[in-house]
């Protein structure tokens, strides 16, 4: 799988562990910067790694900041680009099941390197409804009602 990763200057040491533990499960990795050498704004980050998916050149991206919180308000405002900022594991897993979300934000005060592998893990191998399937009309007719809204926002 294509996944495309970004960090700004707060959150380049967990963008590296996670880059080198994608690369390791045999993904091919896209790194957008974030580094002592490139530094990377984080709505400049979220923005490049949202039109590469938006292209199709990504199938998915991870992407870093402080908390996750901006880079997930930057990526969500591309259409069908679905960001969720996790904490756990269990976040992880959930905006994947429910949501569907193609682009997984955290952030490098909250995480430590070990809790993001397990998250990254957890994002990749769930799929949409996975675990969820006496939900699965209503989790399916949500994301058909998202697409509609992004279809009639202004913008959009």
């Amino acid at each position: 799988m294509r996944i495309v990763v970004a960090a700004d200057p707060w959150a380049v040491e967990l963008k590296d562990a996670v880059k080198a533990h994608l690369i390791e499960l045999g993904h091919e990795v896209m790194d957008l910067g974030g580094d002592a050498a490139c530094q990377v704004n984080y709505y400049d980050g979220a923005a490049a790694a949202a039109r590469l998916i938006q292209s199709g050149e990504a199938e998915r991206g991870v992407l870093f900041c402080g908390t996750g919180m901006g880079m997930a308000i930057v990526a969500n405002k591309f259409k069908g680009v679905y960001a969720g900022v996790i904490e756990s594991p269990l976040t992880a897993r959930l905006c994947r099941a429910v949501n569907n979300a193609n682009v997984l934000t955290m952030g490098a005060l909250l995480l430590t390197p070990f809790v993001a592998l397990q998250a990254v893990d957890e994002w990749l191998n769930t799929a949409h409804t996975q675990g969820l399937e006496v939900h699965k009309d209503f989790l399916c007719g949500a994301l058909k009602a998202i697409e509609q809204i992004e279809s009639q926002a202004i913008g959009g």
